[in-house]
């Protein structure tokens, strides 16, 4: 006879599994017609994904250029600067200019087809350390069972795009899932970094309000501040500087997502000294400023 080896876990085995978990959280989902999405620069710390249903969108980073077809989804990793352009009607070089509006049951969808860019669009992120892989564009092949889920989801969209009940909250997340499990293992370096530099990632989530010192976030590892800032730039490719700020302005477009709070009080709330510098820190990184964040006129 075999006895459970942990009660509490219904476990019969003695062998230890070991699972990676991440936190995914949702931030929109939208099914959009579009006659102008000449986004240019855009750079932010949430997770995108991009399906077409007709030619005519392209993205760009750096110099690569991707035609977008509708037998792909496109991955976007956070703080990744990219563009966009809706080719058959394209006005602008600079700046962040979206128009359209949501598809519903009521729009004949193959007369819009034929007229405007038909956009599908979900942004996310997955927590610590899933919001600090490298930036990137990635191109993933529509598999039968992504297809279904993404039919299924636009089609929802159509007829309700606010208050979402479970069925299409669990599609929507499988669908997620199942994408982001397509993307080359190469990017998941970040899971496998220092012990010493994931605990510091994680203190600075919880204390991301405060105005955090290197010497401070050394100590906390016990290694000399100069050591721990090599290590860091080493195992995250970026300073531990622009990492904190990276993650405060993380930190304000969540806020900003799902709050009313202005941007005097999140600039305060996340340790900046006034607006101003929060204002000059936010545009530095997102290339908008957070009015026009909170706008929400930048969106796609």
């Amino acid at each position: 006879m075999k006895f459970v080896n942990k009660i509490e876990l219904g476990d019969p085995s003695s062998k230890k599994q070991n699972f990676i978990d991440f936190k995914l959280k949702m931030l929109c989902c939208r099914y959009w017609y579009l006659d102008l999405w000449d986004c240019h620069d855009m750079v932010f710390p949430f997770w995108r994904i991009y399906w077409n249903k007709n030619e005519g969108g392209q993205l760009t980073l750096q110099d690569d250029v991707y035609k977008m077809t509708p037998d792909y989804i496109y991955i976007i990793s956070p703080f990744t600067s990219f563009s966009t352009r809706y080719l058959n009607h394209h006005e602008f070089d600079s700046g962040i200019h979206v128009s359209g509006k949501n598809l519903t049951e009521k729009h004949n969808e193959a007369y819009y087809e034929s007229k405007y860019l038909i956009h599908f669009f979900t942004h996310f992120n997955l927590g610590t350390p899933f919001d600090n892989v490298f930036p990137g564009i990635f191109k993933i092949e529509l598999t039968d069972h992504l297809r279904e889920r993404l039919n299924y989801l636009t089609e929802r969209l159509k007829v309700e795009n606010q208050n979402f009940k479970l069925t299409f909250n669990l599609k929507l997340q499988s669908f997620v899932k199942e994408a982001i499990s397509n993307i080359g293992a190469e990017l998941w370096k970040t899971i496998n970094i220092d012990d010493r530099v994931l605990s510091v990632h994680r203190f600075i989530e919880a204390n991301i309000g405060e105005k955090l010192s290197n010497s401070e976030l050394a100590a906390l590892v016990n290694m000399a501040p100069n050591s721990f800032a090599r290590l860091f730039k080493d195992e995250m490719n970026i300073t531990l500087h622009n990492f904190i700020q990276n993650r405060k302005i993380a930190k304000a477009c969540e806020i900003f997502e799902h709050t009313n709070e202005t941007i005097e009080g999140i600039s305060y709330r996340l340790g900046f000294s006034d607006r101003y510098h929060f204002s000059r820190v936010f545009k530095s990184i997102t290339g908008i400023s957070p009015a026009l964040y909170k706008s929400g006129r930048y969106t796609s």
